[in-house]
């Protein structure tokens, strides 16, 4: 099934007198328990069309599938339940309350749903390997730690999708390998992961590499990495 479907995606900003052009019509199609990496330079406009996927932004032009709904079409309260229920988000900054505990910081996206937190929120925690840490504040675990916080709380609802931004941006070599092998492991029960970043070593981990340039997608290579 196809989950995510891109057709002709612009997205402009205004600055000052100027309109700048930052994607300039891109199609991407993705299906379930698809692991993509969006790959390019800065300015290429991976972030944007991340945000767009996210239903952060919305381009200025163009139509963009969630599950065959067009997202263009949704409400306000539509499209929240969508950023609350089918996508699961992970930052390069882990964007973690630092007064709250690991646990809280995992139970919050289901508390927004009203529903008990908890256990769900434990079993992600004991998912990613940080069960044992679950009392413990951000300011008390280490960049590799606070991450796994953060793809716990993204995964907690069992959304359709997980977006990743440089998701080991502000992490060491050795804890960022260790990320992306929780992203290997969530891929490999079948999670739709889509991942942006500009380092081939981390895109290799993917199934598939849209490169992009110039708000274009340049070209698709597909990896030797296994479903």
């Amino acid at each position: 099934m196809t989950v995510i479907r891109a057709e002709g995606i612009v997205k402009n900003y205004r600055l000052g007198e100027l309109d700048v052009e930052v994607l300039k019509g891109v199609d991407l199609e993705v299906r379930e328990g698809d692991y993509v990496a969006l790959m390019g330079p800065s300015g290429s406009g991976k972030s944007t069309l991340m945000n767009i996927l996210g239903c952060l932004d919305v381009p200025t032009d163009g139509r963009y599938y969630i599950e065959d709904r067009e997202v263009g079409t949704l409400s306000d309260d539509e499209l929240a339940v969508v950023r609350g229920r089918r996508i699961g988000f992970v930052f390069q900054t882990f964007n973690l309350l630092a007064r709250t505990s690991a646990l809280e910081n995992v139970e919050l996206p289901l508390h927004y749903q009203g529903v008990p937190a908890r256990r769900a929120a434990m079993a992600a925690l004991e998912s990613v390997g940080l069960g044992h840490r679950a009392d413990h504040h951000p300011s008390q675990l280490s960049g590799g730690e606070r991450q796994r916080v953060a793809i716990a709380r993204a995964v907690v609802t069992e959304p359709a999708i997980i977006l990743a931004d440089e998701p080991t941006g502000n992490l060491d070599s050795k804890t960022g390998l260790e990320i992306l092998d929780v992203f290997d492991g969530l891929s490999k029960k079948g999670a739709t992961v889509i991942l942006v970043t500009h380092d081939r070593s981390v895109a290799m981990r993917a199934q598939r590499i849209v490169h992009l340039k110039d708000g274009r997608v340049e070209r698709t290579e597909a990896t030797k990495c296994p479903r």
